[in-house]
């Protein structure tokens, strides 16, 4: 945990929730767990208002809590993590619009709002936002619900149980048999829902929350496929997004290095699902291409060859290459030759940096030094000891890169980079409020003028109470707002990236 990942959390909880369960989340980042008397002591809220606070936060899982040690009461942790997943969200509602459609994003839209809910409600709520409400659209949203958790991309959450300590205390069960399985939903109860009549739902007691970890492995997933497009072509990345399908077959899908994959199996996916013929011939040639990159390792010679992905290795290759383009933004492509002598050499002195990365001597010191302050580089000092009266012992310096203290330090600058531009969106929004406001109600009038099919110059004329200047800064301000808007997403990616990274060095 870091001051800046503390600031963006705090940022993230007071524009979603307020100030009461901002100030809540704050007290519980500075420490790894407390009891809610602690809390209620240290924020001064009443305790009404922290228990409320906990509990929003506890149904969008951005608290845990557990039994203490005497098992007389709970402690409240802070998964930090998932309060910076909220930024997350609209690229969870986009990648199950791209493969499932508009209701089955209606449905993920209405549970990340909610947090934690039966399904029941969670597709009644859904039919305000979907398009044709007609009697099959119940039965529709109730099919793309069950989907979803087919597919994996929502859980059932703990079900709580009594402790053993004692029959008032209660502790969450993550145990459960089948957690993605659907229960029977009536279309009746659910059309009475609809309307509102006052019915008992037969699945109240089986809530379901977003299964976040599903939409990470196809992130990643994604990333690796890309990579391969890049670095190859996009033959190589559909061979590669069959392989990765295999693996998830075959190992846990979080493993640093996949289980061994038969090449003679690969050809036969790629021949039952694939049309694309130019794969199908060079498909020896592409596995070599990517052998040779380190995105594969040979395992075996039988059955054609069998093969193992090695995702460890490809996250570091990537990381490197998000590293030297920061590099390149923020210093050049000399500083970038310099960074990539010192990873190649592993440990060099400074006369010989300039002369591998050919660069000017004035130029190479400056850059290595600016590097080393920025802690891209490190310094490693050795003493090479005097004999006799030959005087004082001579020293020698040996640059280095240490690759998991830069991604830390990274990570850092992201936060911090979040911060400020979720900072800035909000400045920005509250400064021009008024001329934000007065923009939406003149487009929501010229909606309706044009349903109702008034004339052009009418319509023209109520535009025209919006004056040139305001015109002029509402398209600045709009400008700014997407290109922030822009700026987290990228910085989001990068955050992901990076963490990955870290994931599968432990």
């Amino acid at each position: 945990m870091s001051i800046q990942l503390g600031k963006l959390c705090s940022r993230i909880i007071e524009q979603h929730f307020g100030e009461v369960v901002r100030t809540v989340v704050d007290d519980l980042f500075a420490s790894i767990a407390k009891p809610l008397s602690q809390i209620i002591r240290s924020t001064g809220l009443t305790k009404s208002e922290v228990c409320k606070s906990l509990a929003i936060l506890i149904k969008f899982n951005m608290v845990g809590f557990s039994l203490n040690k005497a098992r007389t009461g709970y402690e409240y942790r802070l998964h930090y993590d998932r309060i910076v997943m909220v930024l997350r969200y609209p690229r969870y509602v986009h990648l199950i619009q791209t493969k499932f459609g508009h209701e089955s994003a209606v449905l993920m839209e209405e549970l990340l709002r909610s947090g934690t809910q039966c399904a029941s409600y969670i597709i009644v709520k859904s039919m305000s936002n979907v398009d044709g409400k007609d009697n099959n659209t119940l039965a529709l949203l109730r099919d793309k619900f069950a989907d979803l958790a087919q597919e994996n991309y929502i859980t059932r959450a703990p079900e709580p149980k009594p402790s053993d300590g004692g029959a008032d205390l209660m502790e969450l069960c993550h145990d459960i048999p089948n957690p993605f399985l659907m229960p029977e939903l009536d279309l009746r109860v659910l059309k009475e829902l609809h309307e509102g009549k006052p019915v008992k739902v037969p699945d109240e007691d089986v809530h379901w929350v977003v299964n976040v970890e599903q939409f990470h492995i196809d992130f990643r997933n994604s990333i690796m496929v890309t990579a391969i497009e890049r670095l190859i072509d996009s033959n190589a990345g559909e061979c590669m997004k069959y392989l990765l399908q295999l693996m998830r077959e075959r190992t846990n899908p979080w493993e640093a290095v996949s289980n061994p994959i038969a090449l003679v199996d690969l050809r036969q996916r790629c021949e039952r699902k694939s049309q694309n013929v130019e794969m199908l011939r060079y498909l020896d040639q592409y596995i070599s291409v990517m052998e040779s990159n380190d995105y594969l390792s040979k395992f075996d010679t039988k059955g054609g060859g069998q093969f193992t992905v090695n995702v460890k290795r490809i996250f570091e290759q990537l990381t490197w290459a998000c590293i030297e383009n920061i590099i390149v933004e923020k210093y050049g492509s000399k500083a970038a030759r310099i960074f990539r002598v010192v990873r190649m050499k592993k440990y060099v002195e400074q006369e010989d940096i300039q002369k591998e990365a050919m660069v000017p001597a004035k130029d190479a010191k400056l850059l290595t030094y600016k590097l080393l302050e920025e802690n891209f580089l490190q310094i490693q000092t050795f003493r090479k000891p005097g004999g006799g009266n030959s005087g004082a012992p001579k020293s020698f310096f040996l640059f280095y890169v240490n690759q998991p203290q830069i991604v830390s330090m990274l990570l850092e600058l992201s936060y911090k980079a979040l911060y400020n531009s979720i900072t800035r969106l909000t400045h920005d929004k509250t400064v021009n409020k008024r001329l934000i406001e007065k923009s939406q109600r003149l487009e929501s009038i010229v909606e309706t003028m044009k349903e109702r099919g008034e004339s052009e110059a009418y319509i023209n004329e109520i535009l025209e109470t919006l004056t040139p200047p305001e015109q002029e800064i509402l398209a600045k301000v709009k400008l700014r707002v997407k290109s922030l808007y822009s700026a987290e997403i990228g910085i989001d990616e990068t955050i992901f990236m990076l963490k990955l990274y870290q994931e599968y060095q432990k």
